[in-house]
């Protein structure tokens, strides 16, 4: 199995240098056509809002079951004048290289280098989407317009196969106090306080339950000067596995929170529903990539993917995606992002692999 480590490695630098945060990857959407022209590539255009859009690679019919998916935006730079690459030894560090810029690259690379040495058509597609750290518009979109069996989404798993998936909910809660000079702030009337209080009863709740993983974020009141806020909120992320019923826990969550607090003083809401799910290790693709590692002497080592994704997006639609790619899911999102480029070739030889054993 031949690939082109020297054209992955400047693939992959190339494309973290690019800043592609959602909703802004025009410049990178224009790199990639530019390179997949220049390496003789034919390729789709799937435009999901003006200058955005998905790219994607087809086998001549245009039909596939397997696709690899990739997303191609990053979250926003925690600083604009240095988030690009950087490489030390074996690691290549940037915002992205988890990310999973570094999923997308072997992607690219496994079907150049399978063009240069299988010489014929590609057994299966090929998508590069955009908007996943935000509304998922891109896999929307793909799951809208084309219809797969698989998908191999190349986000950090550490090679890990993930047949399964967490479901994420994002809450959103808004508390409403009342505006006092802060001398005269009455507790029970301050807004933050009420925010401070439903979080605590809500965490204490689900830490009654088993595996499931919450986040707080985007804690913020109004400005009051000095005075108690009337107004405070925030967002709550759960990540659960597929035993527990979204359905079912955000109904407990909303009660319990009503019995202590009235509508006037908080307000829920659902702001985005993933489900989980969990695929058989028994069904086609999973004995594939079964037999892929026993042949490079990979260890198979089974996991969930316990972050969100577009694989729930494109499951509810009836694709069955499996979550396998290079890059710790620990250091995205974070100023020291980075992956293993051992573990990016590796990958690389994996879904090379991938397309010469599909039948």
């Amino acid at each position: 199995m031949k690939i082109n480590e020297k054209r992955l490695k400047e693939l992959l630098v190339e494309m973290i240098n690019i800043y592609s945060p959602s909703g802004k990857e025009e410049d990178v959407i224009l790199f990639l056509k530019d390179f997949l022209k220049k390496n003789k590539i034919g390729f789709e255009y799937q435009e999901v809002e003006e200058g955005r859009g998905n790219i994607l690679i087809l086998p001549e019919n245009g039909e596939a079951d397997i696709v690899f998916v990739g997303h191609i935006d990053t979250v926003p730079a925690f600083d604009y004048e240095n988030y690009e690459a950087n490489i030390v030894d074996d690691k290549i560090l940037g915002l992205g290289a988890a990310d999973m810029k570094s999923g997308c690259a072997a992607m690219i690379e496994a079907f150049l280098s399978y063009k240069e040495n299988e010489k014929k058509d590609f057994p299966c597609a090929l998508a590069l989407v955009v908007g996943e750290e935000e509304s998922g518009d891109g896999a929307f979109e793909l799951a809208r317009e084309y219809s797969f069996d698989w998908a191999l989404i190349g986000e950090p798993t550490n090679l890990k196969p993930c047949f399964g998936h967490y479901g994420y909910v994002e809450i959103s809660l808004v508390a409403y106090g009342q505006k006092l000079h802060a001398s005269l702030s009455k507790p029970e009337k301050n807004a933050v306080k009420l925010m401070m209080d439903c979080i605590n009863l809500v965490i204490d709740h689900v830490d009654k339950k088993e595996d499931i993983f919450y986040n707080i974020r985007d804690f913020n009141s109004s400005q009051a000067g000095f005075a108690s806020p009337g107004r405070c909120e925030s967002f709550l992320d759960l990540h659960l596995p597929s035993k527990y019923s979204i359905g079912a826990l955000t109904f407990e969550i909303e009660e319990l929170i009503y019995s202590v607090f009235n509508e006037n003083e908080i307000k829920f809401s659902l702001k985005t529903i993933h489900h989980g799910y969990e695929l058989s290790d028994k069904a086609y693709l999973p004995k594939v990539l079964k037999n892929i590692y026993a042949e490079q002497n990979h260890e198979f080592v089974l996991s969930f993917f316990k972050s969100d994704s577009d694989a729930p997006i494109l499951w509810q639609s009836g694709i069955k995606p499996i979550i396998l790619g290079p890059g710790d899911l620990s250091v995205a999102h974070t100023c020291d992002e980075f992956v293993d480029f051992n573990e990016v070739v590796k990958a690389t030889e994996i879904y090379y692999a991938v397309m010469k054993n599909i039948k």
